[in-house]
């Protein structure tokens, strides 16, 4: 009988896999709460929430309920020249929990189109003003997707390397980590003075796929008001940081600073339905209404606000707010800082981080570990035969678990984790 992972290796092209190299990818059947199953039903426990995107957990039947009812109402619909229910509900429900600068929504289809849709506005705006500003700002070691804006913005060369040359303009700030704000701020100001920028795009908080870097919300405050100080378009990617993943709704809620343009995605639909939206002030919609059909925003997807994506949103924004989610991330954000505690004092580990749900180690090296490198794959094979799903970065190890994991799945994770210091 042939398996699932046979006919994968027939058909299947898998994102960020040299296939020469890589093992075969793992055939999963099904999923509940924090937990996979794959075709020999051998048990994992999900501690990453499948990139970040399955905050509520799989199969999850309130939101499956929600998926299913507007299904049988109204599955898509084109939003040319059309609106629906549920998107004007989306908003809605949007604007009760975003900063309050935020007045305007456009939906895509995934976390890189929401940038590449806020870094054209940011360009196409001083366009329309009728001002030369080509310049966007972004911090060392970031990530902001795949498409090719986003891959501009985006600092870990080896997803862009063959791109080189191909690209808008970006110039980049060192990230103002504990003890390393000023050289920030100060590069800031002087990018300023030597460029003509249109915009500045950040990860606020937490850079994730540098491996969950963390930086204060003073830090981010300061470098947002030298922005502002000269009329350089500020955009907070929140693709992974949205949604309760730091301890707040959004990231920017620890900030005194409003950005102009926020990226939403992942979380969204509770890892359901792919989905992105990407929101602005008014000011910023303001520069686009005009009797110049010229200066409208040109760019849009098939699948723009589609209805069930827009079921599914609702009911994860529903779930989010609810006490009990809320308790959660609380629990496991305490069990973080507990584990924290006593995992620093390992001697293997020079660095320890947590925000929220979000919990990093980095792992003492001799040697400057790669993204994919050695460490890092003996790792992950170590987590998988373990039963536990975690993708390390070089040789930082982090878990970003779905709200709903329950106190002794963590105890595992913490478990393996601490088990795998002794084999690396």
């Amino acid at each position: 009988m042939t398996t699932l992972q046979e006919k994968d290796q027939k058909y299947l092209w898998h994102p960020y896999t040299q296939h020469k190299t890589a093992a075969i990818p793992i055939a999963i059947s099904r999923g509940e709460g924090a937990l996979l199953w794959d075709e020999n039903n051998k048990e994992y426990i999900d501690a990453i929430a499948s990139w970040w995107v399955n905050p509520f957990g799989h199969s999850n039947k309130f939101i499956a309920d929600a998926i299913y009812k507007q299904l049988t109402t109204l599955e898509h619909v084109l939003f040319g020249g059309f609106t629906h229910e549920p998107a004007i509900q989306v908003a809605e429900k949007l604007m009760q929990i975003l900063p309050e600068n935020q007045k305007k929504i456009f939906f895509s289809d995934n976390g890189s189109t929401a940038v590449e849709v806020a870094i054209k506005v940011a360009l196409q705006y001083f366009y329309n003003k009728g001002e030369t500003r080509k310049t966007i700002i972004a911090f060392e070691d970031a990530f902001h997707g795949d498409t090719f804006a986003a891959m501009a913005a985006s600092g870990i060369s080896f997803y862009t390397q063959a791109f080189q040359g191909m690209f808008i303009d970006v110039v980049r700030i060192p990230v103002p980590v504990k003890g390393q704000e000023q050289a920030s701020f100060d590069a800031l100001e002087q990018l300023i003075k030597n460029h003509n920028c249109a915009g500045f795009i950040f990860e606020p908080l937490v850079l994730g796929a540098a491996g969950m870097v963390m930086y204060e919300p003073e830090a981010l405050n300061e470098l947002m008001s030298i922005c502002k100080k000269n009329n350089i378009l500020t955009i907070a990617d929140e693709v992974m940081t949205g949604f309760g993943k730091t301890g707040k709704t959004f990231a920017c809620d620890y900030l005194n600073v409003e950005p102009d343009m926020m990226c939403l995605s992942k979380a969204l639909t509770g890892g359901t339905i792919p989905m992105a939206i990407t929101t602005f002030t008014q000011e910023l919609f303001d520069g686009f209404y005009s009797d110049d059909i010229n200066k409208a925003l040109f760019h849009g997807h098939t699948f723009t606000a589609n209805p069930t994506g827009c079921a599914a949103a609702l009911a994860s924004i529903e779930l989010l707010q609810t006490d009990a989610m809320q308790q959660n991330i609380e629990r496991i954000n305490q069990s973080h800082l507990k584990f924290e505690s006593e995992i620093k004092k390992h001697p293997r580990v020079t660095t320890t981080r947590v925000l929220g749900v979000i919990f990093a180690l980095e792992i003492q090296s001799e040697n400057e570990e790669s993204y994919y490198g050695t460490m890092r794959n003996k790792l992950y094979n170590f987590f998988i035969k373990n039963g536990v799903i975690m993708r390390p970065v070089g040789n930082i190890i982090y878990i970003l678990p779905p709200y709903i994991m329950t106190n002794a799945q963590l105890v595992k994770v913490y478990e393996v984790i601490t088990k795998a210091l002794e084999i690396v």
